[in-house]
């Protein structure tokens, strides 16, 4: 619906002047505001404002929202029952901490399973200010496990798993109905706060060690006056200082919760000490007070810098502890108040709100992340990965403990898990959808694409896998609709008035999360993804193909032996790889990859017939919106292809025979799905034979999100048939 529409709408009820009035005034006019189109590109846009909060992950806000990958998440990852190795469970499923260990094996405590439960502020308010669960390098680590994700209340305690529905965080669920929400951004690393924020302002956290680093903790985030701590490398303000692109950062020195990542560098340490030969402007622009009245001012006076970054205070900063979602969602309005004083200010800029990192709140996503390291050698021949990777991996691994704990050596540094997304500018209004990897590198690479000051620093392998954010923009039309989003300031009193943080009790029983139902607006992705299986003896290859326009991480899980780290392989755009099991039984292999790409690949080649003879290669047809099925049969026999919809549509599909060594092709239409598949192919006379493959056929075009996600998450895997 158009502005115009919406108001004709609401006048027509009688009730346009009563509505309009409920609105907060800042948020009328963010929506209301038309875009400049002077060219209808990237060009129109002429300044860009990143707030980065604290300490919330993208299912501990949004894991019941409509349209998102959230709890109901057809795709969940499988993890392994550590007190029932039979049991087939998923990452929603968790083990509380504490309890006697099991029987003969003292690491592996005795515990209850629980999953994502509501911080219900509706019956408890208190639970508005949820403490804070632990969240530094090594903890993170040891969550994640390489990607298997089993243990996560261990080191994260049981109240991690905690998450907030709309009734609790209305404003932020308002904020991305209204705007455009991002539901595969990761914060960059598997750590904290600051380490997080070396991303935000210089796309890395010197993994060499060339410079000071590397970081993995908050040890930089204060002005200490010894030299010999300076972070040395340059940062990206004052690459854009360099080649005159105006920027600013807004804070309260005296409260800002040491959130301003600069006060680690020798050039804003000196500025801020004033020590001979510093400068001047990165004191004023980078270390010293200007708050969101001088950001107002600086807005209604035609002075907003090109690029700026805005520090929260402590009590705005969404934290944990200090600050709760309530306290958060007044800081933002109040931040959008300052930013649409000015409409014409407003038509040229994109403000972007993120989160550093998740705190230790659960999300139930894989990060992205290069291969880890089975084998660790510094000679590359010698060294052993479980997975692989086109492009170089140089910059992303551990290799310098530089004070952090030895446990961690060799290992991945991110991405790290999801962590909450808008982006809200004139260009994304809608309630959109965007579902292609980002992390804090790619607020720095938007920044590159408009302005056109490159970051060196940012890896090969990052370029290669998070995007730029383009993708979220309609420059050439933009949307002008308009939602309401509601009043922030009463509830942010009301959870001022708490006397402090709260733990809350856990669910006795175990209980599944419910996503709500419905659909929204998706932007177009850059993928065109496929995978194809090859089993010939006791070998199952698996071929990694990208024909589209991003670098992609595709996860593997060998169900059958999910103690072992799951293989990652990353492809570039144009690109493929070829992974190798070997198996002298079955074989049960499962690949993800990004927007709920899925493949399971199963058999068992103690079975001569499946050892080599049926195999299913799918290709897409993007120009007519089909999948491409061929069915193939190197056997010396005839057989019988069963091809099932397991969502989408109820069309039923006739077997397909295929003649010995011969092969058949079945061209499957997608245009009454919104290009969303998901089949099953199985062959008559070979039980525990199947080749599943689902996800989303990308056309350059806009779609709708994935609506297989309504409902309860998944806690037990599906079994093969």
């Amino acid at each position: 619906m158009s502005r115009r529409g919406f108001l004709r709408t609401l006048a027509q009820a009688g009730g346009a002047s009563a509505v309009l009035a409920s609105f907060p005034p800042a948020i009328q006019r963010a929506l209301a505001l038309p875009a400049n189109q002077r060219t209808r590109s990237l060009q129109d846009v002429e300044h860009i404002v990143v707030l980065t909060q604290e300490n919330r992950s993208f299912d501990h806000y949004f894991g019941t929202l409509e349209g998102v990958r959230g709890f109901a998440d057809p795709f969940p990852v499988p993890v392994m029952d550590r007190q029932n190795l039979f049991n087939r469970k998923t990452v929603f499923v968790q083990r509380t901490v504490g309890g006697a260990p099991v029987p003969g094996r003292p690491d592996w405590p005795q515990s209850r399973a629980i999953a994502p439960f509501r911080l219900n502020t509706v019956q408890d308010f208190p639970v508005m200010r949820v403490a804070g669960t632990p969240h530094a390098w090594l903890d993170a680590q040891l969550a994640w496990d390489h990607g298997r994700m089993n243990d996560w209340c261990t080191v994260k305690q049981n109240h991690s798993l905690g998450y907030y529905a709309e009734a609790d965080v209305p404003f932020q669920f308002a904020l991305a109905r209204a705007f455009t929400i991002c539901d595969h951004y990761h914060c960059a690393t598997q750590t904290g706060t600051n380490t997080n924020r070396l991303f935000l302002f210089t796309g890395h956290n010197d993994p060499l060690g060339a410079a000071g680093g590397p970081s993995t903790d908050n040890s930089h985030d204060d002005f200490n006056p010894d030299p010999n701590t300076d972070y040395r490398w340059t940062t990206y303000p004052e690459r854009l200082e360099a080649a005159g692109i105006s920027w600013q950062v807004y804070q309260n020195m005296a409260d800002n919760f040491t959130d301003n990542s600069l006060a680690g560098f020798r050039s804003f340490r000196n500025a801020w000490y004033q020590r001979p030969g510093y400068s001047p402007s990165l004191r004023s622009r980078g270390v010293s007070t200007r708050d969101l009245d001088l950001l107002k001012a600086d807005v209604l006076a035609n002075r907003l810098p090109q690029v700026s970054w805005v520090v929260a205070t402590a009590e705005g900063s969404e934290h944990p502890g200090p600050s709760s979602p309530a306290s958060g969602a007044d800081y933002i309005a109040r931040v959008l108040d300052a930013l649409t004083a000015n409409p014409d200010s407003w038509s040229r800029t994109v403000f972007i709100i993120n989160f550093d990192e998740n705190d230790g709140f659960f999300d139930h996503m894989p990060p992205p992340a290069v291969p880890s390291y089975t084998t660790y050698s510094p000679d590359p021949a010698q060294a052993r990965f479980a997975g692989a990777s086109t492009v170089d991996t140089t910059g992303e691994y551990h290799h310098i403990l530089n004070g952090a704990d030895a446990r961690t050596l060799h290992r991945p540094y991110g991405l790290g898990p999801r962590v909450p997304m808008y982006v809200v500018s004139p260009w994304t209004k809608g309630g959109w959808v965007n579902s292609q990897v980002f992390d804090h590198s790619s607020i720095v690479r938007f920044v590159e694409a408009r302005f056109g000051v490159r970051e060196p620093l940012i890896s090969p392998w990052r370029r290669a896998v998070s995007g730029n954010l383009l993708s979220c923009f309609d420059f050439a039309n933009p949307n002008d609709s308009a939602v309401a989003l509601p009043d922030t300031a009463a509830r942010r009193a009301l959870a001022l008035s708490l006397g402090g943080t709260r733990v809350p009790p856990i669910p006795t029983t175990l209980s599944a999360p419910v996503q709500a139902a419905g659909v929204r607006p998706a932007r177009a992705l850059p993928y065109e993804l496929q995978v194809q299986a090859a089993v010939a003896g006791s070998l199952v290859d698996l071929t990694f193909e990208n024909a589209g326009e991003a670098g992609a991480v595709f996860h593997v899980y060998d169900r059958l032996a999910l103690d072992q780290i799951p293989r990652r392989y990353t492809v570039e755009a144009g690109k493929q790889l070829t992974g190798r099991w070997t198996t002298g039984a079955a074989y049960d292999l499962w690949v993800l990859g990004p927007n709920g790409f899925h493949r399971h690949v199963a058999g068992d080649v103690r079975r001569a017939a499946d050892a080599a003879l049926p195999e299913v290669v799918v290709r897409a047809d993007r120009r007519a919106g089909e999948l491409v099925v061929d069915f193939v049969n190197n056997g010396g026999q005839p057989c019988s292809f069963q091809l099932v919809a397991n969502k989408y549509t109820t069309h039923r599909i006739p077997d397909v025979r295929v003649l010995a060594r011969s092969r058949s092709t079945l061209r499957l239409s997608l245009a009454q799905t919104a290009n969303w598949y998901d089949f099953s192919a199985r062959v008559n006379g070979m039980p525990g034979w199947l080749r599943r493959f689902a996800g989303h056929l990308e056309n350059g075009l806009p779609s709708i999100s994935d609506p297989a996600m309504q409902g309860a998450a998944q806690l037990d895997q599906y079994r093969i048939v």
